[in-house]
């Protein structure tokens, strides 16, 4: 996204380093709170199998998130506070709304703020296009959040918890993830078709279509790890998206 919105190569890496900073510090935390339950429900994860300590996961929790707002300060104060509100929605996420009927809240609210941190900590600005790129971010990211939620379905009904897809039930849950995900990809191809973007933005954007529906297929139905893979199959799908459909507009400038 810095790129594109024309920062050199040394400020995209460090805007980059410090998302992935405050992104180490969010996940790290949910492994936290997670823990003791996934003694049982995930016993794979890093802290069950001692691969890493608790105390090992409590320094990441806190250094990634120094790190993060140390390296989005030169970018001014503007970028430093869409940081901390990173952290605050990724925290909320972590300690409150995972497991709710509500957890699919932060990422409608998170996910816009990975475009918006790059784009503004490269151009001090946002386009007017942002205008568009926000409420379909938001869309997108309440669909992963439902499709993360698939994944655990079994495991959160198992802890007596009330997800959103255990609030819509497995097929509604799709359902509305794919509805929101097409709304997504609608809104950029419709937006690219009436500029007229170059030909590589199309492909770039028909590619990540592609993966995003292979990620809705193959989580349609199957075990909880064919769901897990999945969304993260859409996640990494919507991530291509946002990028072309802002590399097909060229003059954002």
């Amino acid at each position: 996204m810095a790129l594109i919105a024309g920062a050199d190569q040394a400020t995209a890496a460090r805007l980059g380093v410090a998302m992935v900073a405050l992104q180490a510090s969010i996940g790290a935390l949910n492994d936290l709170v997670d823990a003791p339950t996934d003694a049982s429900r995930k016993p794979g994860k890093p802290i069950p199998t001692g691969l890493v300590s608790v105390g090992v996961a409590r320094a990441v929790v806190a250094i990634g998130a120094a790190l993060g707002l140390l390296l989005a300060a030169p970018s001014g104060p503007v970028v430093v506070a869409l940081a901390v509100a990173g952290l605050g929605i990724g925290y909320g996420y972590d300690l409150r709304a995972k497991g709710t009927p509500w957890s699919w809240l932060p990422f409608a609210l998170g996910i816009p703020l990975l475009p918006v941190f790059g784009w503004f900590g490269a151009a001090g600005r946002l386009p007017s296009a942002f205008a568009l790129l926000v409420p379909a971010a938001m869309a997108a990211g309440a669909a992963l959040a439902i499709a993360n939620a698939r994944a655990d379905l079994e495991r959160d009904a198992a802890a007596g918890l009330e997800s959103v897809a255990i609030r819509l039930g497995s097929d509604r849950a799709w359902v509305v993830q794919a509805a929101l995900l097409a709304v997504v990809v609608l809104v950029v191809l419709g937006s690219l078709w009436l500029r007229g973007a170059p030909p590589l933005a199309v492909v770039g954007t028909v590619s990540a279509t592609l993966l995003i529906a292979g990620g809705l297929v193959l989580g349609r139905r199957g075990a909880p790890d064919r769901r897990q893979q999945a969304w993260e199959i859409e996640a990494v799908g919507v991530a291509l998206l946002a990028v072309a459909w802002l590399a097909g507009f060229g003059d954002l400038r």
